[in-house]
This record gives structure tokens, sequence and C-alpha cells, in this order.
């Protein structure tokens, strides 16, 4: 397996990483453990961030070309609207998440809980369908 080849698989790692370090952030933030939630979070942060970086050399190696999925019948009509919900959703994270993590490095706290509540679960939704749209494209179909 060559190294492009190689990269869906690894921006999928990356994406189910990062949902299993927000879902903890958040529990041990509901149960009071400030430092650990900010350590976590920051990490699902960086792993997000090292994910669009993978994305887009991946899109550059092999030329912008579009996979396209190989399902039929009630598969595409599965497949389809969440991909195209993943990727409007994952434009519009990136904001969201800059700005809730701002509020919180600014110790704005009341802000950064009020963003948190719609920042946190587009996050998830985006960070687990992107690991279910490399499963429909690579390995169940």
């Amino acid at each position: 397996m060559s190294f492009v080849e190689a990269l869906p698989s690894v921006n999928a790692s990356l994406n189910g990483l990062a949902l299993l370090f927000l879902i903890a952030g958040f529990i041990c933030i509901k149960s009071g453990q400030r430092k650990v939630h900010q350590y976590l979070m920051v990490s699902a942060f960086s792993l997000s961030v090292l994910f669009l970086i993978t994305y887009v050399v991946h899109k550059i190696l092999v030329k912008g070309v579009h996979t396209s999925f190989p399902g039929e019948g009630i598969w595409k009509m599965i497949y389809y609207p969440m991909l195209i919900s993943h990727i409007l959703l994952a434009i519009i994270i990136v904001p969201l998440v800059l700005i809730t993590l701002n509020h919180a490095r600014r110790s704005r706290f009341e802000l950064h809980r009020a963003w948190a509540r719609w920042t946190f679960p587009l996050w998830c939704y985006v960070s687990l369908t992107g690991v279910l749209v490399y499963g429909f494209l690579y390995l169940w179909f």
C-alpha cells in the first residue's frame, strides 16, 4: 500500500480518535475534571487539524479526483444525504470550534459553554460521519 492509498485510513483514524477525545472531554467536564477536559479538547482539536492537513494532502496527491460511491439502491439514499450533511457541517464547524476554543482560552467560560452547546454535537457528528464516509467508500462497498 502506497502513502497515498494509506491516507484515507489515516484520516478516518484521526476522525475517530478526535471523536473519542471529544466524548471523553465531555464526560470529564460533566464530572468536574476541568483540566483533563482542557487537555482532551485541545487534543481533539489537534487531531482535527492534523486530519484537515492530511485530507488536503491526499486531495492534492490524487489531483482532486472524486471517489465515487459504488453502492446501490437504499445505500445511495443513506450515503448521499449523510455525505452532503457531513460536507456542509464540516465547513461550518471550523469557525464554531475556533470561536468556542477562543472563549475558553480567554477564560470566558459562560460564552464558551453557550457556544459549546452547538459546537460539541456538530463536531461529534462531523467526526462520526467522516468515519462512516470512509467505511462506505473503502470498507463496505
